[in-house]
């Protein structure tokens, strides 16, 4: 995600009322320093975090970073502690690893006065170590103490017990919030989470929709559903989740980060409370409990959706879009119209994810970036199909020619004659954002423009080609402007987030 979409997804994790946003890695990049920072200064209410190494420059990077968020700032420090790690990966004795924990903590304690530590591969590290490191890191001054599942291993019942351990064997244990971060790599990071929980856990991290490295990260809004709906197993645990927002938040986020939600997805999916045996249709209309233990409006499903058409006005098309939870500029909001004007002539109704994926289709276009002006495709079985695409920048406009291996990638070889550029499509998917065969359809890529990693864009129009030029521009947009900013490359290790 660029600023712009992270700032989107922030200020929606603000309405859902989360507890703690982790906003980034600020010494990754300066992109990352950037939304922190930006995040910390305008994103009111919840915790904000910074992610750091146990290192003295990602510490001082981070605690610059939430420095805006004031008492509301926090810093979490990781550091591995299980035997493959320390043996293979950090070459380090247990003692070692204890003087680099509690010195990052003391550190982060000179920034902020909430620091988290992280013991990474928890639930692989001996038990007796961990608890070690864990009072020695609440000592030192970690107001939490978050013990990760890094790579999906444990299993309910065992990661359940390590955190009971925990309570019994850690002496201060009740002077931190414990924490726990369960990845999915064997389908049980629900499941992990909500036995920690019963087990002493005071806070889950995860994400919504469970996007992650690898498998990803817990679902949040299945635990908290989870948690809510058996409110007669869970007792008096509860969350101040604004549940309602759930799946705005989970469609918002699936937009921006170009992952599709399953339909058989629990919760969030469209599926979700869909009923297509007759007999479960006959127990919904007799009496709803008999085949939902959720009612669908509780989580944000079920609310009106008022489609525009191309009659309505620009104040309309504003309302909608601010009711959606998007704040956007004059500028942004004057493009999206003229996007929303062309669409509503080729549609009879514009939906809220066509909305969406227009919004998607603006975010990070400036004057500085190139812009699709025209575009025109011959097509056939028998004949040699050849685009011909006109872009702009600024006052800038070029136009140029190609044959190509179909309509798209016809289309998408004209760009890189423009712009002199060449990229290989590593993952195209088009996703149709409303029914009916006007449906708008949002094209999303990932590109490798030989740079060191993939780049991924997004396009939206009611024409599959015109969608995917669009994609193909955005990414090659995106390329750019990270080329202009050398710290913008990502790096391949994995970086948890708490939400």
């Amino acid at each position: 995600m660029n600023l712009r979409e992270k700032m989107e997804v922030a200020r929606q994790l603000q309405r859902l009322n989360v507890d703690i946003i982790e906003a980034g890695f600020p010494v990754i990049s300066d992109g990352d320093f950037e939304a922190v920072q930006k995040i910390a200064a305008e994103v009111k209410g919840p915790i904000i975090a910074g992610l750091a190494r146990c290192v003295p420059e990602d510490i001082n990077a981070a605690g610059a970073a939430v420095k805006a968020a004031g008492d509301r700032a926090r810093i979490h420090v990781f550091l591995a502690t299980s035997k493959i790690h320390r043996e293979f990966k950090l070459k380090k004795a247990h003692e070692e690893i204890i003087r680099l924990a509690t010195e990052a903590v003391r550190q982060a304690k000179t920034f902020v006065k909430d620091v988290e530590f992280s013991p990474e591969d928890a639930s692989r590290t001996e038990p007796e170590f961990l608890a070690q490191v864990v009072q020695a890191a609440i000592e030192a001054g970690a107001t939490t103490v978050n013990i990760p599942d890094t790579v999906g291993f444990a299993v309910p019942d065992q990661f359940g017990a390590l955190i009971k351990y925990l309570k019994d064997n850690v002496k201060n244990i009740d002077d931190a919030v414990l924490s726990v971060h369960c990845h999915n790599d064997l389908g049980l990071a629900v499941a992990n989470s909500l036995a920690a929980v019963a087990a002493g856990a005071r806070q889950v991290e995860g994400t919504i929709n469970g996007i992650g490295e690898r498998a990803g990260n817990v679902a949040l809004e299945e635990v908290i559903m989870a948690m809510k709906t058996r409110s007669d197993h869970y007792g008096d645990f509860y969350t101040e989740i604004h549940t309602q927002e759930i799946v705005k938040s989970s469609r918002l986020i699936s937009r921006m980060c170009g992952l599709v939600v399953p339909r058989n997805k629990a919760i969030v999916g469209e599926n979700a409370f869909a009923h297509g045996a007759g007999i479960h249709q006959d127990g919904i209309l007799k009496y709803r409990e008999t085949y939902e233990i959720m009612n669908p409006r509780d989580v944000g499903w079920g609310e009106s959706e008022l489609p525009l058409t191309k009659h309505s006005g620009r104040h309309a098309m504003t309302k909608r879009l601010q009711h959606l939870g998007y704040q956007l500029s004059e500028e942004e909001i004057s493009h999206i119209f003229v996007r929303f004007k062309e669409i509503g002539d080729k549609k009879k109704f514009v939906y809220d994810e066509d909305l969406g994926a227009l919004v998607d289709d603006t975010m990070g276009i400036t004057q500085e970036t190139w812009q699709l002006d025209y575009i025109n495709v011959i097509s056939g079985t028998t004949t040699i199909p050849t685009a011909t695409v006109r872009l702009r920048k600024g006052d800038e406009v070029i136009q140029d020619s190609s044959p190509g291996n179909g309509a798209v990638d016809a289309a998408m070889k004209a760009i890189d004659r423009i712009l002199g550029q060449r990229g290989h499509l590593a993952e195209y998917r088009v996703n149709a954002m409303s029914g009916g065969k006007d449906a708008l359809g949002e094209v999303t890529v990932k590109c490798d423009f030989g740079i060191g990693w993939l780049v991924s864009g997004k396009g939206a129009s009611t024409d599959v080609v015109e969608a995917s030029a669009r994609a193909y521009l955005n990414a090659l947009n995106r390329m750019l402007n990270q080329k202009a900013r050398p710290g913008e490359k990502p790096v391949g290790e994995e970086v948890p987030v708490s939400v």
